[in-house]
């Protein structure tokens, strides 16, 4: 097995992902600020769209996941044969959990619990956005996180390959069920125009990029996405302060909305990994497999969610407000998934004889 395909699941966190709550939280307070000041200039970037996808943001997100992408080894789906029962935990909770139970956990808490501390006219738009959140299941951090629990490198590189495959077609199907039997009206254009948009195209195009790179030398393509990364970056903080401007007003009348919001996120997430690392012991995979395949079901790729946003319901939309909230508070509570997962591995093994004989850390 050559190194490249491992060389993505063993980067440890760079200062930025390390501080990314902190990161988001500037954002916020520049996206407000600026959005108070300067509402005209940001009414002119919310009008520059096509077909309801609107360019300036379109940029941002192809700049921003286009490196992420640019990561994944579709050659590397032949390897999901050595941890099929991994594999199938991973795929259950993400495709068959993961967004049907953040529909229920919007409806209950959302539509029901706080729904008198919210405003009223922007209910459907938070529980769509909340959908689209754990419609996603998440590409370039998963790998963050895999390294920190010494996840098996090709496990993780495998099941995200998998997963970025499915979600071109499942995407816009799970979206729609969801939305419908939510009673919130499906724009099917739209949807299908952002998964081309944000998913098919970005996904071919590093493809592509990763095939000349490669083609040129394993020392290219490394130094490439390192060089790719702090646009990465710059953009989603970039699109973060587009999405503030547009919410100030809503942000200063109702702070409590983002930590209402942050519920039945914080719910899944911790429901999820806890599911999946249940499974993945039951069936006997090794320690090193289950924290990758917890890992994945319960972030998510925050990048297409907040895009998909967009889209589908506009800068200004309670959708979009929910999907960057997933992004506030990712990194925290995934780190405290990963220090649970490390913390219990002497459980996870003394339940788990053949894993325990078996595995062993992976850095």
């Amino acid at each position: 097995m050559s190194d490249k395909h491992a060389s993505v699941a063993t980067a440890p966190l760079n200062l930025f992902e390390r501080y990314l709550t902190a990161w988001v939280a500037i954002c916020i307070v520049v996206g407000i600020a600026l959005g108070k000041w300067l509402p005209n200039a940001f009414q002119s970037i919310g009008a520059m769209q096509i077909a309801k996808v609107n360019l300036p943001v379109g940029l941002l997100i192809w700049v921003m996941i286009i490196p992420m992408l640019l990561k994944i080894d579709f050659g590397a789906l032949h390897q999901v044969k050595a941890h099929i029962k991994g594999i199938g935990v991973t795929l259950f909770v993400n495709w068959l959990v993961k967004p049907f139970s953040m529909a229920f956990l919007g409806w209950l808490f959302i539509r029901q619990l706080f729904s008198p501390l919210l405003p009223a006219g922007q209910i459907d738009s938070y529980i769509a956005g909340l959908i689209l959140l754990a419609a996603a299941p998440c590409t370039a951090m998963v790998f963050v996180w895999s390294r920190l629990t010494n996840g098996d490198p090709y496990f993780t590189l495998s099941q995200v390959a998998l997963n970025d495959l499915i979600m071109v077609f499942a995407f816009a199907p799970i979206v729609a069920l969801l939305l419908g039997v939510s009673s919130i009206a499906v724009p099917w254009a739209t949807l299908l125009t952002s998964v081309v948009f944000y998913i098919v195209i970005p996904v071919m195009l590093a493809q592509l990029m990763r095939r000349a790179l490669l083609a040129k030398s394993q020392c290219a393509f490394d130094r490439a996405v390192s060089h790719m990364q702090p646009w990465s970056v710059s953009a989603l903080l970039l699109t973060l302060i587009l999405l503030f401007a547009f919410q100030a007003d809503a942000v200063i009348q109702q702070p409590l909305v983002i930590a209402l919001l942050a519920v039945p996120i914080l719910v899944q997430v911790l429901f999820n990994s806890a599911l999946a690392y249940w499974l993945n012991r039951k069936v006997g995979e090794k320690h090193s497999v289950a924290c990758p395949s917890a890992l994945i079901g319960a972030s998510n790729f925050f990048e297409l969610a907040v895009a998909a946003a967009i889209s589908l319901f506009g800068f200004e939309s309670g959708a979009a407000l929910a999907t960057v909230v997933g992004v506030l508070i990712e990194v925290p509570v995934m780190l405290l998934v990963v220090r649970v997962a490390n913390a219990s591995r002497d459980w996870y093994e003394n339940g788990n004889g053949r894993a325990a004989a078996v595995d062993s850390p992976a850095g």
